[in-house]
Parts: C-alpha cells; structure tokens; sequence
C-alpha cells in the first residue's frame, strides 16, 4: 500500500498520492470549465456548482479505485466492491440536484440544459476519477461546444418560436376573437389556442393565448403594435424554452 511505503520512505507525498491530486485537479479544471459557461449566459447552477459537481464524483470514485487503502480490516481477496455501483449512486444522486434548477416561469419550464450539463459533469467527474482521462476531455470538449456553439447553430436551424401571450383592454374597447386573430396573424404568429376572462372585477377583458411563428423577429413587431394602441391597458409576450 502507497501509505505504508510512504511513510517507511519518509515522502509525504508519492507517486499514488500524486495521481489523486492530478485526478482530482483535472476534475476541478473540466468541471469550472463547463460551469464557467453556464455562469458567463447567467444561469443559477454555474461555476462553483459543476466544479464541485465534477469533483464530488471524481473523489467517489476513488473511493472504489482505492477501496484497498481503507478496508484496513479485511484482506485484500475479501474486498469485492463493484466500482460501478459508485457510478450509478453519484448518477441516481444527482438526479436531486439537477432537478433544483429546473424550474417552471408560469407555463414555461427553464433550466433543462442546466440540469443535464450538471448530469454529464458528474459522468466526467466519475471518467476522471477512474482515470480514464481520453474519455473525459473529449466528452467535456463535446459537452463546452454543445453548451456555447451549438447556442448559435440552434439559433440559425430553422425553428418554431412558441409564446405565451396575454393581452388586455378596456371592458368597453375590447377586439373580437377574430380580429384578435387576425391582428396576431399580420405581424407573423398563428394562435396555437385562446381563451379569455373577466379581470379587475370586471373592469377589464383578457386574452390569454399560444402562439407561434418561424420568425424570432415577429414578437418584437407585434408588440411595438400593442405599445400604440390605446385602448391595449396590458400585454405579456413570453417566449417558451431553456
């Protein structure tokens, strides 16, 4: 055992004491590496998190790398930890934390990327600690360009742009559904559903609503629209997605 030798040879610290801290650093620099990009686009999981993240999983797994050094008390034919049922804890554990920062904002749910780049942090926390260092810088290479590339393939692919909107008027000024309709039609939506509703003890009529279009420029028009109507007392326009 690396402790005994050590300690007979007088070295604090020896050749298995430095492959710890080499594993345990690199999973400190994979980890705030993808966790850096998750703080720089402000999301509530980010540096510190999927630094200690990583690192909790690379420790762990020495734990069963290692698992000779402290079974003190049996011998070493008696140790039979299987390494992969560390593996599927810290996979099952970490379920918890990745769902504290999915989030739902009124009909929308945040916090999805967040959550699995938390999940594949600890997947190369775990690579690490084994030391199956190729395995781990590629797929944290792969898990940097999907989280800061891909933002701008997404953006360019062809895609459908969904919002929640609301709108409000003046009990007596209010737009019927089908104008309602068409108003959102010219600036580029189509309405996925509508419903409305009485509000401010009757004061006031809302349209509540789901709409879509392939142009991200179209809220932008539709609202400028909204600001100059006058009898318009409120609108929302939330756009779904991570």
């Amino acid at each position: 055992m690396y402790s005994v030798a050590n300690a007979e040879s007088g070295n604090v610290v020896g050749p298995e004491e430095l492959i710890i801290i080499g594993r345990v650093a690199g999973a400190l620099a994979i980890g705030g590496m993808i966790g850096f990009e998750r703080t720089f686009h402000g999301r509530p999981a980010g540096f510190r998190t999927h630094s200690l993240v990583c690192i909790a999983s690379a420790i762990l797994m020495l734990v069963t790398v290692y698992q000779s050094e402290w079974v003190t008390n049996l011998g070493t034919d008696a140790v039979r930890s299987d390494p992969t049922r560390m593996a599927q804890g810290i996979m099952t554990g970490i379920g918890f934390l990745g769902a504290g920062v999915i989030f739902k904002e009124g009909l929308t749910v945040r916090g999805l990327t967040t959550a699995a780049s938390i999940w594949i942090t600890a997947a190369i926390g775990i690579l690490v600690g084994i030391g199956f260092w190729f395995v781990a810088i590629v797929g944290g290479l792969a898990t940097l360009i999907v989280l800061s590339l891909f933002r701008y393939v997404e953006a360019w692919l062809p895609s459908e742009f969904y919002a929640h909107h609301m709108v409000r008027f003046e009990r007596d000024k209010v737009l019927g559904e089908d104008e309602m309709r068409a108003m959102v039609g010219q600036h580029g939506f189509s309405v996925a559903n509508l419903s409305s509703r009485l509000a401010e003890g009757g004061h006031q009529f809302e349209y509540r609503m789901v709409i879509k279009s392939r142009d991200r420029h179209a809220a932008d028009r539709l609202s400028k629209h909204l600001r100059g109507l006058k009898e318009v007392v409120e609108f929302r326009i939330t756009p779904t997605g991570d």
